[in-house]
């Protein structure tokens, strides 16, 4: 990606110092984030508090956490500086944060198109509960993402995408997606868990609110649940008032656990990608397997998208075992070093079946439509070794039946 700018020309800092530091530097007094574990604070007079209300930008404290809270403050500026976002808002989960995010563009009536290669729980979410509020929604393939002005409708006001995608680590062109929707006067929503902001960032590539699953490679190590918008001001105030309401709210402690996870997230992420490189090159050659899928592979049919908008290829990837599912769960049993489990970024490698957990449940034609083979496994990479893990994958495949 080229050098981000900052207001009269100057580059930015780099990636990792503003993991660090985010856009400031260490200041007086804790040089880690204190956990403010407090539930409301204290006014000294009700003129006060009506300056509180008002939002007088001088008063530099909170009202109640379910407001805002200082530690949780800290982190969504530490996020918005890492994304190249004006605002940020977090939330408990993912979930919470993809939901209120959809839900602070849509009023009744509204139509979202959503990408077919989507988080289950989203495209859950917008094909079976929005219907219910008097919201629609169109599950489009990737492919017609790139024609959205033929496949808007009247009341089309919002497209929700990621990439790379989930589970089948596809790759969408972000800037072009983003460029047919606001032609056709609509919004984008780009989830960025796969990448992280290490590799991707969204906004800068035309979209209008990113969202993060917090859990995942920004917490960096499978103890915190947690999600995140980024974007403008005005539209994370939207986003703020609803979560006002909602009340998915993070806690002090968890903001606390992201925060030192962020300070290594560069570190993490980039021996993700080394072994992600190394694992997909060695089981592109494996007679049990059927194709391997990672962007970083020429043969990848995003490649040189995911080269252009992106400044590393990931820590995710998937494979198709020839023998379907039963193979996929002979070889998901054999492993001894990679973890059996949902999830990803963390320092540990995960493994998961996606059939039997984010897509489980979806007939054959939502399968299919998603892109993901009943073989299907997806392996999201951490930091142990590369040759143990790749030692790990052969003695479990050596135990998978020929085809």
């Amino acid at each position: 990606m080229s050098a981000e700018r900052e207001g009269g020309g100057r580059a930015r800092r780099g990636i990792g110092t503003r993991a660090v530091h985010g856009d400031g530097g260490p200041r007086q007094g804790p040089l880690t984030t204190p956990i403010v574990q407090s539930s409301t604070f204290v006014f000294d007079s009700a003129a006060e508090m009506r300056r509180y209300l008002e939002g007088d930008p001088e008063l530099a404290f909170e009202f109640y956490t379910r407001y805002g809270n200082p530690t949780l403050r800290a982190l969504e500026e530490a996020l918005a500086a890492l994304e190249g976002a004006e605002a940020g808002v977090v939330f408990a989960s993912g979930m919470a944060a993809a939901t209120t995010g959809i839900l602070s563009v849509l009023e009744a009536g509204d139509e979202v198109l959503a990408s077919a290669s989507l988080y289950g729980g989203t495209t859950k979410f917008v094909r079976d509960l929005l219907p219910k509020w008097g919201m629609t929604s169109r599950i489009v393939a990737p492919a017609d993402l790139l024609r959205l002005k033929g496949v808007a409708g009247p009341r089309s006001r919002l497209v929700v995408l990621e990439s790379p995608t989930n589970p089948a680590v596809e790759v969408i062109d972000i800037e072009a997606v983003a460029g047919q929707a606001h032609a056709a006067g609509l919004a984008v929503m780009v989830d960025n868990t796969f990448a992280s902001p290490f590799l991707q960032r969204p906004l800068g590539l035309g979209a209008d609110i990113v969202m993060h699953s917090l859990t995942k490679a920004l917490g960096g190590h499978s103890d915190i649940m947690g999600g995140a918008l980024l974007g403008s001001r005005a539209r994370m105030g939207r986003v703020r008032d609803l979560l006002k309401v909602l009340g998915g709210i993070l806690d002090p402690h968890s903001a606390f656990l992201v925060l030192r996870g962020l300070k290594t997230l560069h570190l993490r992420v980039a021996r993700q990608c080394e072994n992600a490189m190394a694992l997909a090159v060695h089981l592109q050659d494996h007679p049990k397997v059927a194709r391997v899928v990672y962007p970083g592979l020429p043969t990848h049919p995003g490649h040189e998208v995911a080269r252009r908008q992106m400044s590393s290829f990931g820590g995710m990837v998937a494979f198709v075992l020839r023998g379907g599912l039963p193979s996929a769960e002979r070889f998901y049993d054999g492993l001894r070093v990679m973890a059996r489990a949902a999830s990803l970024g963390g320092v540990e490698t995960l493994v998961s079946l996606p059939v039997h957990t984010s897509h489980h449940g979806y007939s054959e034609a939502q399968l299919r439509a998603a892109g993901i083979d009943p073989g299907l496994v997806r392996v999201s990479l951490g930091v142990e070794d590369a040759a143990d893990l790749i030692a790990d994958a052969d003695a479990a495949l050596a135990g998978v039946p020929a085809a």
